[in-house]
């Protein structure tokens, strides 16, 4: 800091009377600027990093979250807008950019900037800035979530992207989703290429609870799923009329993909409870199909919208945590007829185990009610695995006697449902055996040894008594 406020001194020397005139000290304007600069910037840079983790996803209030938004072309932020303006309506800030733009970053000073990435480019062979597959999947991991849409024209990135998560689009990159028993009827007769697909997952929890009445349409590429994954789940499943091949050209050998097999909109939720859709139509979220009429081939029902806006909605409600998301608090275990948590149980002490579990609704903590969650009392395996009861209110409650078996057991909970975010809770609490003293002076199971050893004694003394006066 000393160099911020140098002073210099100008000395003028008098030939005459050979004497040094030294003037006023000036301090160094341009340094002061420079300096003033710096630590504006600097302030300004913390200011917004502050921000950005002040919006950033909380467990205790998950909305008002950043998205990344990556477009293939700006236009898309219109021709899809209803879909845009749906999660800005619900509180999310979208921040639009072009996937090649070199200044694309997902994280800054080692924290995330965005809580979402909506991947809406799939022709992109190279992300700009330091965005790359690694740091897509990087995010993820992060616990983020993520959509990606794809089309006739995925690139290897988007593919890439995908088969790490499990999602196998068709290596055929002329090939799209062809059904000609569930297509869309239209005016003019196509290739059948542009579905009414209306196969959808059986979850409430995914989609809501209204049901979807129209088909959804869909024109783009179908997928596999991994079987190696168990995370991934098809969400929207193509007829058993459906096959995937290139519309243009005769089929030489059977298809790849075929009948319900093929998935068109599919879902992934990690183990840590980081989400992602992973569509092969792009077309599926533009205004055009959201305000389209569909009538599907063989149909007689007609209906004036398609089933694509309430369709997407809701899955994005899903993704983006707004329902499905689960947590506990108030975890709690005593002996029966105490409040106070112990810091040791002793073998066949009765307790009680207490668990609170809320679900977010989107706007506020709402109390989960199920019938399947359960307690386990666990050293190296379940010594007592029991269901909890509930009172509606989110409170699950379960007593149990502790084993007849000293060691350091667990109260775990590992809760999994689907479409749910899991729940894995655990408490370690040691069991002692009994003290010398606190064992009953009349142990009932040994009475058959008292009984014994009694009449051992008995029959001992009858016997000599016997012996010794018997002639």
């Amino acid at each position: 800091m000393r160099g911020l406020f140098t002073k210099i001194h100008i000395c003028l020397t008098s030939q005459s009377s050979k004497s040094q005139h030294c003037s006023v000290p000036i301090q160094t304007s341009r340094t002061l600027k420079m300096a003033k600069i710096s630590i504006a910037t600097v302030f300004i840079a913390l200011i917004s990093l502050l921000l950005t983790l002040t919006h950033s996803f909380s467990t205790e209030n998950p909305t008002d979250r950043r998205i990344l938004v990556l477009l293939d072309d700006l236009a898309l932020k219109s021709s899809h807008s209803i879909f845009f303006n749906s999660l800005q309506s619900r509180g999310f800030e979208l921040d639009f950019k072009l996937s090649d733009d070199p200044k694309i970053a997902l994280q800054r000073y080692g924290q995330y900037l965005y809580d979402g990435l909506i991947l809406f480019s799939p022709t992109t062979e190279r992300f700009g800035g330091s965005l790359d597959v690694a740091a897509v999947l990087d995010f993820v991991d992060s616990g983020k979530d993520l959509i990606v849409a794809a089309d006739a024209s995925a690139s290897d990135l988007i593919r890439s992207i995908a088969a790490e998560c499990g999602v196998d689009f068709d290596e055929d990159p002329s090939a799209v989703v062809i059904d000609h028993g569930s297509y869309a009827v239209s005016g003019t007769e196509g290739d059948h290429t542009l579905i009414a697909a209306d196969d959808f997952i059986k979850s409430d929890v995914l989609l809501g609870s209204t049901k979807i009445e129209a088909p959804v349409l869909f024109k783009g590429i179908g997928h596999s799923l991994n079987p190696a994954n168990s995370l991934v789940l098809k969400v929207l499943s193509a007829s058993p009329s459906a096959y995937s091949a290139n519309p243009k050209s005769k089929l030489s050998t059977p298809p790849s993909l075929s009948g319900s097999s093929i998935s068109l909109v599919s879902v992934v939720q990690a183990r840590n409870n980081a989400r992602a859709v992973f569509s092969g139509s792009l077309d599926l979220f533009s205004n055009k199909f959201f305000k389209s009429p569909v009538q599907k081939a063989g149909s007689s029902n007609k209906y004036a919208k398609s089933g694509n806006e309430q369709f997407v909605t809701e899955l994005s409600k899903w993704v983006f945590h707004e329902r499905g998301h689960l947590k506990a608090v108030n975890v709690k275990h005593h002996r029966v007829g105490e409040t106070d948590e112990p810091a040791i149980y002793r073998i066949n002490d009765d307790l009680e185990y207490s668990v609170e579990i809320y679900e977010w609704s989107g706007s506020s903590w709402e109390p989960y009610v199920a019938n399947d969650v359960q307690v386990q009392f666990y050293m190296m395996s379940p010594y007592v695995l029991k269901t909890m009861s509930t009172d509606k209110k989110g409170l699950y409650h379960a007593s149990f006697k502790v084993p007849d078996v000293y060691g350091v057991f667990q109260f775990k909970v590992e809760y999994q449902r689907l479409g749910y975010t899991s729940l894995s809770l655990a408490k370690q609490i040691p069991v002692r055996p009994f003290r010398h003293n606190e064992y009953e002076r009349f142990i009932p199971t040994a009475f058959p040894y008292y009984g014994a050893s009694f009449s051992t004694m008995a029959a001992f003394f009858i016997f000599s008594f016997v012996y010794l006066y018997s002639k």
